[in-house]
């Protein structure tokens, strides 16, 4: 049976999804395309460098903590969490950002910050 003429069931249907479908990847292009405003760009002052800590020196553990700081319009350190990383070095890259001392801005600012951590012989 014909819903409307020459028309087959579920069409209209399809074609509306088709249409969504374009809608969805065209917004999301869209969003690709923005600027990131998750994380500002705040320029270090005063960079302490993190405590390697002694066990993972011993195993040889290395890699990159990356961490997300909250600064306030002082440029002091008010939060600090570990976004990814090596959790037995996750600590002492937190521990070290929090000691970090950041050019005055508009606001607080959240700031995403690598520390690489490299076992020496």
């Amino acid at each position: 049976m014909m819903g409307k003429i020459g028309m087959r069931p579920g069409a209209g249907l399809r074609r509306t999804r088709m249409r969504l479908f374009e809608i969805c990847a065209l917004l999301l292009i869209f969003a690709m395309a923005l600027p990131a405003h998750g994380a500002d760009e705040r320029a270090v002052k005063t960079r302490v460098a993190p405590t390697y800590p002694e066990i993972a020196k011993r195993l040889r553990i290395a890699g990159i903590v990356k961490v997300e700081a909250t600064v306030d319009p002082d440029g002091k350190v008010l939060d600090v969490k570990t976004i990814s990383g090596n959790r037995m070095l996750s600590e002492a890259a937190e521990d070290a950002v929090r000691k970090w001392k950041f050019e005055a801005g508009d606001g607080k600012a959240t700031v995403d910050i690598n520390i690489n951590f490299t076992a020496s012989e």
